[in-house]
């Protein structure tokens, strides 16, 4: 018998499968501008409902999941890590107010298994759910030689809009600004590299009940990244935020500082001990002896999100997130110093 796609390990058919599965979770984020159902070579969104934006500016974002995968792969469960996928995208546009429209993901697989698929794709139908964006299109590429069997990477690509007047860019920002935090759900997707050094061999530790926690280990890595898209457009509604910084890769070292405005020697001044810091973030850092600085330059510390406000607008803030049932919390201030942008006082 001769040579085929099949027998150099690549099953078309498969592919076909793994469509025909998801095609409900992809359904189920569509918005009304979106024109076309899925198998198409391009995803379609009108843009026609946004004219009466006077100029409408598009904001993009695109990341993966990063190794946090392997914990997908320790634990067989692979419905949570699309989330992450969209969360990882979303969370940056909205730091510039934007409202995300659409997204696509990108599946590369040693093997396509129609329901390991299907049960990726439900979550990140569950993130873009939870975003308000439609998942539009996407690629699931069967890779045998590059990937093992049982393993496979993904990322997405998210585009939002946003009004250029009402965008979200730090300008406005002085000294004696307050800074807000929103709680994390965990982890999220960062610094899972060391976070699988401090819990080795994962495998085994993944399974370990921690009463604590209240959950296994494994599925305390595993919680999905927290998605604030609806919570900031709500608040912005309500109240003037001048900057906002998600927590990712860098922690609150490197990131706090973005939402900042170049060249006026302003600084993010963090108070430790003015919101709890979350268990996970203390078992790892007793656990691997992690020196405290180095926790908050790699994690988030249990703030997903800071966002930067006057007196007058934290109070409309934080009693607007009270009457949604989010907690949040004053976490510390802008304070003037030309020689650091950012800074945590350790009790």
């Amino acid at each position: 018998m001769g040579l085929d796609y099949k027998n150099a390990g690549v099953d078309v058919e498969a592919g076909y499968k793994a469509v025909k599965l998801m095609r409900e979770h992809v359904k189920s984020t569509f918005r009304p501008e979106v024109l076309a159902d899925i198998g198409g070579f391009g995803g379609l969104f009108s843009v026609a409902g946004f004219k009466g934006m006077d100029e409408p500016v598009l904001i993009s974002g695109t990341d993966g999941v990063g190794t946090k995968l392997k914990l997908a792969f320790v634990q067989d469960k692979h419905n949570t890590v699309g989330i992450d996928c969209v969360a990882m995208c979303v969370n940056d546009i909205i730091c510039n107010g934007a409202q995300p429209l659409f997204f696509l993901d990108y599946i590369a697989c040693g093997k396509n298994v129609p329901e390991k698929i299907a049960e990726i794709v439900s979550g990140v139908a569950d993130g873009c759910r939870q975003s308000g964006c439609a998942l539009i299109g996407g690629e699931t590429a069967e890779m045998p030689g590059f990937y093992p069997i049982d393993e496979y990477d993904m990322a997405g690509f998210a585009v939002g809009i946003v009004d250029r007047k009402a965008m979200i860019n730090g300008e406005k920002i002085v000294e004696g600004d307050n800074l807000i935090g929103l709680p994390s759900s965990g982890i999220h997707s960062n610094g899972y590299s060391l976070v699988r050094k401090i819990f080795e061999p994962i495998k085994k530790t993944a399974k370990e009940y921690n009463k604590e926690l209240g959950m296994t280990i494994g599925e305390a890595l595993l919680t999905p990244t927290k998605i604030y898209v609806k919570e900031i457009l709500s608040l912005i509604k309500k109240a003037e935020i001048k900057g906002i910084s998600n927590i990712t890769g860098g922690g609150f070292i490197e990131n706090t500082p973005r939402c900042l405005p170049k060249g006026k020697g302003l600084c993010i001044s963090i108070e430790e001990g003015t919101w709890p810091i979350l268990p996970i973030f203390k078992i790892m850092e007793e656990k691997g002896g992690i020196e405290r600085m180095s926790m908050y330059n790699t994690f988030n510390m249990g703030i997903g999100m800071v966002l930067v406000a006057d007196k007058e607008n934290t109070g409309k803030i934080l009693k607007a997130c009270d009457e949604m049932g989010e907690k949040a919390y004053v976490i510390g201030k802008i304070t003037k110093n030309p020689e650091k942008e950012a800074e945590i006082c350790l009790k």
